[in-house]
């Protein structure tokens, strides 16, 4: 039925029909289940029914996992033994330049809920409040108010979290300089202030109360800068001093909490030269009432256990109050993943490693792309002598296959790395490129180890097919291959933290594209055009869905690129033109399809809500303007500013169009055998192209996409082209070790 469904095609609009139809079915039935099981949070409960008496913030900057100890932080011990704990991704919203989050634009994120920052590239202490009665006001409040308003692109609304705990009729406490920042009101009051929690008497009254303990950032602040005017790490007994300081104002605390009180603990900013996953706890009644249990914290925000954001904390403590977050908060609140059996011990180190590879992370990224766009390049020229002069002879050309074969598996393997630890090797940078490395080879092992081999198209398919699979696999069930991947997600940068980072997009359509081909090759080769047109729409409709449906990947820019790239294919596939009539069609079932799924989740409780559905809310409230343009911004900051990855594209597309497809030493244009012997090669690649292109001008990563999608395409397709030219005989002289009469086996 599929097969004639395909066959009678006429028009572009019958296409899009067919290449939604997928979409819609899996649409169906993964409403509204699917999507609920993979958000965390369960339905909202009556805000009569849920929460805490009262909510105790403790913000603590500067605190990792790696400081707590039993017999050094017993309180802080005891907290992980009796609630939920997390690492704490702090990224506000600090100059450009300053990678960290400085103390007071960790407090300034707590009072708006949304990334804030301060001017100036130093990092400084918050400022002692101006005391009047028994409240205090935040000096230069105002002009913090200015700078956030006019100079951060994600707007946000300073004073949020105190403004409504005082409107909902709640008393709000701040105990320290920071703590006011915290919990100030729009007006930069706030009702109670203290020195001390001594000093604050009985919490009971109190709604919120918000303590700051900045033993480490004031350690970390006196110990001055180095010549470079940055702050050196505090390390040693001056960070061991300061972290038991502050265990005993966590102490205090614990010693005053009156019945019914949630606490939470949370290391809300930087206080080293570099940035770093902190600490989070969460002790007492959780937002559905039922205490928070021993284990692992999570978030909507991130959907990853034991990762949460320094926004989920004002969400957090809202949700704890019964009290509904405006749009203008993004953060969600925690949630606990389940009792663990976990020893604290082994929380307490499973968190510390986490902040570890992602340091690591930090520190390799740079090289590591750096030395791979190097490799890459060289390779091209390389491949270049060999196919243009014929260096070499035929053991060049096979040697030319397989370093392509494993370059084009190089792009899964950053993420496959996951499985292994390698930022607790002693070299890590080393540790990660031989990790890489071993499974691209691995990879290309399983291209060439069956009969497949002797195909033109044999191990671009299987390479192209285990990037598909083992990044819809991924994304289908938490996507945690992505998360600290080089290629991936950087948690403490808090860029993204769930679904298709816009690497990992270009990764997965262009395997996705030339996967298919390759198949759709095997099927046409038999004479079966209908079942290779079906299974290039169903499995591509999946692929696409997957991509954008909010439980998965919950790609925005990625939808419309991948189906009209996917159409591409298709169209060419089937032996039709692409017109420019077709290709409007196509974009504007894109449109249409990644629209009716943002709609669907922004029908969703707004607490559970991705970013899909929040920018349709961001239309309604008029906001979406801003958002556009800073990700514009940011796509051609990319683009501009990373000249490697731009090197990059301009290489492989020079290398593509210049190389592989004119005449060479070996006779007619190796892309030119190559698509005499699999047709199929063509409307892949450049359907795989034109997803990139697509992607690229959709995306706020710019260059990233077709950067990181010709790195699968160019390779696997030179790898193609090298079978082709080993195939088909030479048509020149000059051929160098075909002996006469060679003829070229019949097409695959």
């Amino acid at each position: 039925m599929l097969s004639a469904i395909f066959i009678a095609l006429s028009n572009p609009l019958r296409e899009g029909a067919v290449l939604l139809l997928p979409a819609a079915v899996l649409l169906a039935l993964s409403w509204p289940g699917t999507a609920a099981a993979a958000t965390g949070p369960s339905a909202p409960v009556p805000a009569g029914d849920r929460g805490a008496a009262r909510v105790v913030v403790v913000g603590v900057p500067g605190l990792l996992w790696s400081d707590l100890d039993e017999a050094r932080t017993p309180n802080l011990w005891r907290l992980v033994e009796a609630g939920g704990s997390a690492s704490l991704s702090t990224r506000a919203a600090p100059p450009k330049g300053r990678g960290l989050t400085c103390p007071m634009e960790g407090w300034l994120t707590v009072s708006a809920g949304q990334r804030a920052g301060t001017p100036g590239m130093a990092c400084a202490l918050p400022p002692a409040p101006q005391t009047s009665g028994a409240g205090a006001s935040v000096p230069g409040w105002a002009g913090l108010q200015g700078y956030n308003r006019d100079e951060i692109s994600y707007e946000p609304v300073l004073g949020q979290l105190g403004q409504l705990v005082v409107e909902a009729g709640g008393q709000v406490a701040a105990v320290g300089p920071g703590a006011a920042l915290g919990a100030a009101d729009r007006s930069g009051k706030v009702g109670k202030y203290a020195e001390t929690v001594e000093q604050l008497g009985d919490l009971a009254p109190y709604r919120l109360i918000v303590l700051e303990a900045d033993d480490l950032a004031r350690a970390w602040i006196a110990a001055g800068t180095d010549a470079d005017g940055k702050h050196a790490s505090l390390t040693g007994q001056g960070r061991q001093d300061a972290v038991a300081a502050i265990d005993r104002r966590v102490g205090a605390v614990l010693d005053r909490l009156p019945p019914g009180t949630a606490l939470l603990v949370g290391g809300i900013s930087d206080t080293a030269p570099v940035a770093h996953l902190h600490v989070a706890i969460a002790s007492g009644p959780s937002p559905d009432g039922t205490p928070y249990p021993h284990g692992y914290l999570t978030a909507a925000s991130t959907r990853q256990g034991g990762l949460v954001t320094v926004t989920d904390l004002t969400a957090t403590a809202l949700a704890l109050l019964g009290l509904d977050a405006p749009n203008t908060v993004v953060g969600r609140a925690w949630t606990s993943e389940g009792p663990s059996d976990d020893q604290t011990s082994a929380v307490v180190a499973d968190l510390t490693r986490e902040n570890l590879a992602s340091r690591v992370l930090h520190q390799v990224r740079g090289p590591f792309f750096t030395a791979f766009v190097a490799v890459q390049v060289l390779f091209y020229l390389l491949a270049a002598a060999a196919i243009r002069r014929g260096w070499g002879g035929s053991r060049a050309l096979t040697a030319v296959q397989v370093v392509a074969t494993v370059s084009g598996a190089i792009a899964v393997a950053t993420f496959l790395a996951q499985l292994v630890p390698w930022w607790t090797f002693p070299v890590p940078m080393a540790g990660v490129v031989l990790t890489i490395l071993g499974i691209a080879c691995a990879v290309a092992g399983l291209a060439f180890a069956g009969p497949w081999r002797a195909h033109v198209l044999g191990p671009l398919t299987v390479v192209a097919g285990a990037t598909s699979l083992a990044l819809l696999a991924d994304v289908m069930t938490g996507s945690t291959l992505q998360v600290n991947a080089v290629t991936g997600y950087e948690p403490v940068t808090g860029g993204r933290f769930y679904g298709f980072g816009n690497i990992a997009f270009a990764v997965y359509s262009a395997g996705t594209i030339l996967a298919l081909a390759g198949v759709a090759q095997w099927l046409l080769s038999r004479g079966r055009r209908g079942p290779a047109l079906a299974v290039c729409a169903l499995y591509g409709g999946l692929a696409v869905f997957a991509d954008g449906w909010p439980a998965w990947g919950a790609d925005f820019g990625g939808v419309p690129a991948f189906l009209v790239g996917l159409s591409v294919f298709v169209i060419l596939l089937s032996g039709r033109r692409v017109s420019v009539a077709r290709l409007g069609l196509v974009g504007l079932a894109g449109a249409v399809l990644i629209g009716a799924i943002a709609v669907v989740d922004w029908l969703r409780p707004a607490e559970r809500r991705t970013h899909l559905g929040a920018f349709v809310q961001q239309v309604l409230d008029g906001e979406a303007g801003t958002v556009v343009a800073r990700k514009f911004s940011a796509m051609v900051g990319v683009t501009v500013g990373n000249w490697s990855l731009t090197l990059l594209s301009l290489v492989a597309l020079a290398f593509l169009f210049l190389v592989l497809n004119r005449p060479s030493r070996w006779g007619a244009a190796a892309l030119g055998r190559a698509y005499a012997l699999a047709p199929a090669l063509r409307a892949g690649l450049i359907g795989a192209l034109t997803c990139a292109l697509i992607g690229f001008l959709m995306n706020d990563s710019g260059i990233a996409i077709p950067a990181m999608a010709l790195t699968v395409a160019v390779p696997l397709t030179l790898a193609a082209c090298v079978r082709a030219l080993r195939l088909s005989p030479p048509t020149t002289p000059e051929r160098p070790s075909e002996p006469a009469g060679t003829t070229a086996p019949p097409p695959v």
